[in-house]
C-alpha cells in the first residue's frame, strides 16, 4: 500500500474521531462547514476550466453549515427546501446584475457545485444531531471509509476485470470487495453497539443498509471521477498526501450521506 496514503489515513482518523466523538453540535458543524470550504474551493478550481463560477454563493453556502445547530428542528425542513429556490434566484439575479457577463453556464456549474458539496455534506450535520448520532455517524463513515480501503486493497491485488472508463483504475473485484468490507466492519461494529452501548440494531438489516451505502457511495466516487476527467486532472488538490484533495477524500460520505440519514430514521 502507497506509504503516503496510509500515513495520510492513520493521521487523520484521530482528528475525524475526536470532532465526532468529542465535539458537539457546534464544534461538528463549525468542522464541516471547513470541510465544505476546502471541498468546494478545489470544485471551483476544477471548473474554472469550463467556466467562472459565482464563488462568493459557493463560500457563503459552505458557511451556512455552521449555523445548522440554530435553527429549530421543527423548521429545519421548511428552512433547507427553500434554501435550494433561494440560491436558484440569487445566481438568476447575478446573470442579471452583471448583464451577462455571468451566463447560465456559470450558475449552472455554480449551482452544481453547491448541490454536490454542501447540500450532500449537510446530511452529516444531520446524521450527528439524530438521537444517538454520536453512534449512528460512523456507520455512515465506515460505510464511506471500509468501501474505500478494501476496494483498493482487493482491487490491487486481485482485480483483473476493468470496471469503467470513467476511472480506469478500478475494477469489479475491486467493486466487491469494498462492499463486502463495508459490510463487515459495520457488522462488527453493530456488535459493539449492542453490547456495549446498549442498542438493539439488527444485524441483517445493518447489512442491507451497508450494502446501499457502499454502493452508492461507489456511484460517488465514481461522480467525483467524471468531473475530473471533464476538466482533465488527477486530484482535486494536493492537500491530502497520497489521497489528492478534501474532495477527493469525502466525495463516497459526501454522496451516501442523505440516504444513510433516510435510512437511519427507519432504525
Amino acid at each position: 500500500m502507497d506509504i503516503k496514503r496510509l500515513t495520510s489515513s492513520l493521521l487523520g482518523f484521530p482528528l475525524v474521531l475526536i470532532i465526532f466523538l468529542l465535539g458537539n453540535k457546534i464544534v461538528v458543524d463549525i468542522a464541516l462547514a471547513i470541510i465544505a470550504l476546502l471541498a468546494m474551493d478545489e470544485y471551483f478550481n476544477a471548473v474554472k476550466k469550463v467556466a467562472k463560477p459565482v464563488k462568493w454563493v459557493g463560500y457563503m453556502s459552505c458557511l451556512s453549515i455552521a449555523f445548522i445547530h440554530i435553527v429549530p428542528q421543527e423548521y429545519l425542513n421548511m428552512v433547507v427546501t427553500l434554501s435550494v429556490p433561494t440560491i436558484l434566484i440569487i445566481l438568476f439575479a447575478q446573470v442579471i446584475g452583471t448583464d451577462m457577463k455571468t451566463n447560465f453556464k456559470d450558475i449552472a456549474y455554480t449551482f452544481i457545485g453547491i448541490f454536490y458539496v454542501v447540500f450532500f455534506l449537510m446530511f452529516v450535520a444531520f446524521i450527528n444531531g439524530m438521537p444517538n448520532g454520536k453512534i449512528l455517524i460512523w456507520y455512515a463513515i465506515l460505510a464511506a471509509w471500509g468501501t474505500d480501503i478494501f476496494a483498493y486493497i482487493v482491487g490491487k491485488y486481485l482485480g483483473k476485470h476493468k470496471f469503467s472508463q470513467v476511472s480506469p483504475k478500478k475494477t469489479i473485484e475491486g467493486c466487491i470487495g469494498g462492499v463486502i468490507g463495508a459490510i463487515l466492519l459495520m457488522l462488527a461494529y453493530t456488535y459493539v453497539a449492542n453490547e456495549y452501548w446498549g442498542m438493539g440494531y439488527s444485524y441483517f438489516y445493518i447489512a442491507g443498509i451497508g450494502m446501499i451505502l457502499s454502493l452508492v457511495g461507489q456511484i460517488g466516487d465514481f461522480a467525483a471521477s467524471s468531473i475530473k476527467r471533464y476538466v482533465d486532472i488527477k486530484d482535486y488538490s494536493n492537500l491530502i498526501p497520497g489521497h489528492g484533495g478534501m474532495l477527493d477524500r469525502i466525495d463516497s460520505l459526501i454522496f451516501l450521506s442523505p440516504f444513510a440519514y433516510a435510512l437511519f430514521t427507519l432504525l
